[in-house]
């Protein structure tokens, strides 16, 4: 049972990218507004996927999970997501310079980006 589970995921992960590739695809073709972005092109996923296709960032996912997911045990999210472990499980934050010159407005310059994400372990401790 375990392996006709990955084949579905793994079918529904290649209709999932093939959908994405096309919504991409006709995005040249559309008015752009944020509304009609996130209407049509299936919102944040789709315009992160073709972000990191542009940048040549071909091996990615995204997983969607329930909105209670911060309130499972973390053995619940290694399984949604389909982590090895929960030591892979890791949590995110994305950083606004504030102090960048206004001509800086992306992260083309890694040593002086306007947005800097942070990646830490869930098991890890942060501190305050």
């Amino acid at each position: 049972m375990g392996d006709s589970l990955a084949e579905l995921e793994r079918i529904q992960t290649q209709i999932l990218d093939r959908t994405s590739d096309l919504e991409i695809s006709f995005a040249s073709l559309l008015p752009q507004t944020a509304t009609q972005n996130d209407a049509v092109y299936g919102g944040t996923g789709a315009r992160l996927s073709a972000i990191l296709k542009s940048k040549g960032v071909n091996d990615f996912s995204f997983k969607r999970v329930a909105s209670d997911y911060y309130d499972w045990p973390l053995e619940s999210r290694r399984d949604a997501v389909g982590a090895a472990s929960v030591q892979h499980l890791c949590k995110s934050i994305v950083l606004v310079n504030t102090q960048a010159i206004p001509s800086v407005v992306d992260c083309s310059d890694r040593n002086n980006s306007k947005y800097y994400v942070v990646v830490v372990q869930w098991l890890c401790l942060i501190m305050q």
